[in-house]
């Protein structure tokens, strides 16, 4: 029975968090690997109203800031070779990675 590697990926960038994933797809079927995803996950919305008004006084009006964290999920066959190559991967500060064995 071949182990599988689990590989999240979030990022508040989406397109950095889509070029990992393709970078990943790409050593999968070079290696002929067998891959399942990248599954996107539901996207956590950080949302913060604030006051324009910097004194707290005046029109009730508000500016509403939003931080998106995407999420994706790579199931792939943990061979040797294939971990080595994906550990080697270049991963943009913005795109945070975590690989657990199951």
């Amino acid at each position: 029975m071949v182990r599988k590697a689990r590989i999240r990926l979030t990022s508040t960038d989406y397109e950095k968090l889509e070029e990992v994933c393709g970078e990943l797809k790409s050593i999968a079927q070079k290696t002929g690997v067998k891959m399942n995803g990248p599954v996107p996950l539901p996207t956590k919305r950080l949302r913060v109203p604030v006051l324009k008004s910097p004194c707290g006084e005046g029109t009730a009006t508000w500016d509403r800031w939003e931080m998106r964290i995407h999420k994706r999920l790579i199931d792939i066959d943990s061979e040797e070779r294939v971990m080595r190559r994906i550990m080697r991967i270049r991963v943009p500060e913005e795109v945070h990675v975590t690989i657990e064995l199951i």
